[in-house]
């Protein structure tokens, strides 16, 4: 059994659902396959969410923009014989029409994993759907059925234990199977997510119960690349890479690997393959267990949209063990991440993903017993296996407002350039 993993760029039009048919249809062993949303519908139910709990007008509208877009593409696939897939659709969007009719609770981590996830739940009807239209067999599973978690809202805990049998249940005996990434649910039968971009995760999970042979992610790239295409020339595809260079690459904010994709996989050393859905021929990266040492070259991440936070006791007391785990919890109450973090004698300084509404949230909590410091539209570079040379053309004279190093990686809060 092998597990492919289609994100939402892979699945944007018509075209795409049909390219990836043409992938699954080279695949002659169990396959299950892992999809995001379509194109930027994550994007566009996150609008309809805060419509909903902010009680705004707007929320019909932003309904119509999604609807709109995925029968424009139900449209070309399926041309007149869409009896099958207008009464699947239609069953969705009845769903969410009677959660937007209803008041909304208080809690918008609840509402947002209710309403987000049929990002999801339509694309996996229209591609399953689809590719029974053109003979290829496949059942549309229900992920939340079988990945079990926690109820802590858009960033759940899987219950791997519960999960196994579910998941075994589910997708042994199938030769073709169509799930959701992201989603998951909980005992009680609410709907979870796994924390923004998670369906590598998902893939990962379910390679990890089911003992699948490989996962592999079809992505825009053609591999792992020493730097982000769009931003750099000249940057290089890394054939190879061990999963611990692959978790620290992801932790440091790689965007081509979920940050807890590795470690289900490592834990059975299931091969990650990283492939182009551009070029499905191509060989692409593996992530495995190499444990020989690698000759990398400098790899180099920008993590834009970060906030660089600065906090000093107001009573001038130390920054200490018990101060550092009170501050972490509010940042995880407020789901805010930390992708930097250095102290100092009496000053706590971190750089966190930029969320407005929560991070001003989270100042408000903190400024009684901190004098509060922080400077928006500041950018992280992250340099693996760095040289004098690379920090000097990536880096230069711009400002760094922190630096960090080790043998290994150097890393830079500088301003954004705007």
């Amino acid at each position: 059994m092998k597990v492919y993993k289609f994100g939402g760029a892979s699945v944007k039009d018509a075209n795409g659902v049909r390219n990836l048919c043409e992938i699954v249809k080279q695949s002659d062993e169990k396959l299950i396959v892992v999809i995001s949303a379509m194109g930027k519908m994550t994007n566009a139910f996150e609008l309809v969410v805060n419509s909903f709990f902010n009680h705004k007008a707007d929320v019909e509208q932003h309904i119509k923009a999604i609807v709109d877009y995925h029968e424009a593409i139900i449209a070309d696939l399926f041309g007149d014989q869409r009896d099958t897939i207008d009464t699947l659709i239609a069953d969705l969007y009845s769903q969410l029409d009677e959660i937007i009719s209803q008041r909304p609770s208080l809690s918008y981590d609840f509402e947002y994993d209710r309403i987000v996830s049929f990002g999801e739940l339509i694309s996996t009807t229209i591609v399953a759907t689809y590719l029974c239209h053109i003979n290829l067999p496949a059942e549309w599973i229900d992920v939340r059925k079988c990945i079990i978690t926690d109820a802590n809202h858009r960033d759940a805990n899987v219950d791997m234990e519960v999960s196994l049998d579910l998941c075994q249940e589910a997708f042994l005996d199938k030769q073709l199977t169509v799930t959701q990434g992201f989603l998951a649910g909980t005992k009680t039968n609410q709907t979870t997510t796994l924390g923004r971009e998670g369906s590598d995760y998902t893939a990962a999970i379910l390679a990890n119960l089911l003992n699948a042979e490989s996962v592999t992610i079809w992505k825009d790239v053609p591999g792992v690349m020493n730097a982000d295409p769009k931003l750099y020339e000249n940057v290089q595809i890394i054939p190879v890479l061990s999963y611990k260079e692959a978790i620290e690459l992801s932790y440091c904010g790689a965007s081509v690997i979920h940050p807890k994709t590795v470690k289900p996989l490592q834990n059975k050393r299931i091969p990650l393959h990283v492939k182009s859905f551009v070029h499905p021929t191509k060989p692409g990266s593996v992530i495995t267990n190499y444990t020989e040492r690698l000759d990398l070259p400098p790899i180099y991440i920008n993590k834009r949209n970060q906030v660089l936070l600065s906090l000093t006791p107001r009573d001038f007391s130390f920054i200490a063990e018990e101060r550092l785990s009170k501050i972490f919890g509010v940042l995880a109450s407020y789901r805010l991440k930390s992708s930097l973090v250095q102290t100092a004698a009496i000053s706590f300084s971190l750089c966190v993903d930029y969320n407005e509404v929560n991070f001003q949230r989270m100042i408000d909590e903190l400024k009684d017993e901190y004098e509060v410091l922080y400077n928006t539209d500041v950018e992280l570079i992250t340099i693996r296996h760095y040289t004098k040379e690379i920090v000097d053309k990536l880096v230069g004279e711009r400002l760094v407002f922190v630096e960090q190093r080790n043998r290994v990686t150097a890393r830079f809060v500088v301003p954004a350039i705007q």
